[in-house]
């Protein structure tokens, strides 16, 4: 079992890693960040619009699912949000270089690092 400096810490040894964070999506709130490039705290309370708008639309679509992932794909970066399934109310945010990193690994890496992840 990982604690959030673990998982961070997981995360960003994937090749074209930038950075990462633990999220509060109730709150908005950054739990633990590390790497660069992006404003984490920025991004987490601006990402926690996106969990939450995607967790009402399939609400009122009435779609009894989980999320696994949310994939955001800019000009230069991969941004995969990865709500916790064991930890209610938390998503990891993840940023990498969409020219060094491999999409399908750090998909891969996410959901094994959140599988680990503990208070």
């Amino acid at each position: 079992m990982a604690n959030f400096t673990d998982t961070l810490n997981d995360l960003m040894s994937l090749d074209g890693a930038q950075c990462a964070a633990v999220v509060d999506y109730n709150s908005g709130m950054t739990l633990a960040s590390a790497g660069s490039g992006v404003d984490m705290e920025l991004a987490a309370a601006g990402n926690t619009e996106v969990v939450r708008a995607k967790m009402k639309t399939m609400k009122a679509l009435g779609l009894n699912e989980n999320i696994d992932d949310i994939l955001i794909t800019l000009g230069k970066q991969y941004h995969i949000i990865r709500p916790s399934e064991k930890i209610q109310g938390l998503f990891l945010y993840y940023v990498l270089d969409n020219k060094r990193a491999n999409l399908a690994l750090a998909r891969r890496k996410v959901a094994d690092v959140e599988s680990t992840m503990t208070m």
